[in-house]
């Protein structure tokens, strides 16, 4: 096994001439008060790597050109389709006229696993919520689904951006089967 040098793998990538013709999952994502500037940047990263469609920032998330963002987004914002709309209600109004599925990242009663959802469900909008207080209760009660990640450990939640790392890719391998 021999570690591929920097322009193997640059051979291999996409760039933003021919991202037209990259495959894209069709998840819209939304982050809604996110508080660091730091996530946001690696889930705008985390979102080129799984190719999203679009990814909303609403409420007080950060968003470029805030230098913080910038630095750990490494120039995805360039490769990821964004927008920032303060309000997050009209986002999911406008989705769902639109046909998409409403889902958050979130532990509710009746939350299931985020590996149980199926190519069906998609398109899909994955609401991921703020750090501390996660999806709020007024955007639960606009969601069609919720999904968790099971914790085994004492502590019940992960980093916000390694959540979503984590769903992201497994629902880019639910959507890529068959």
């Amino acid at each position: 096994m021999k570690k591929l040098t920097h322009e193997e793998i640059s051979k291999n990538r996409s760039t933003l001439d021919s991202l037209h013709l990259v495959k894209k999952l069709p998840l819209y994502v939304m982050l809604d008060s996110i508080r660091s500037s730091y996530n946001v940047g690696s889930i705008f990263r985390t979102s080129d790597g799984a190719m999203i469609e679009k990814l909303y920032l609403c409420g007080y998330t950060p968003h470029p050109p805030k230098k913080e963002v910038l630095k750990t987004a490494l120039g995805s914002q360039e490769s990821v389709a964004w927008e920032y709309v303060k309000d997050a209600k009209e986002v999911i109004a406008s989705l769902k006229q639109k046909g998409v599925k409403i889902c958050a990242l979130e532990l509710t009663e009746l939350s299931k696993k985020y590996y149980e959802l199926a190519k069906i469900d998609f398109p899909l909008c994955l609401i991921v919520g703020n750090e501390i207080t996660g999806v709020s209760q007024d955007l639960l009660d606009l969601c069609d689904c919720s999904i968790e990640i099971p914790q085994y450990g004492i502590k019940q939640s992960l980093n916000v951006a390694v959540a979503y790392g984590i769903a992201v890719f497994d629902l880019r391998r639910i959507f890529d089967a068959e």
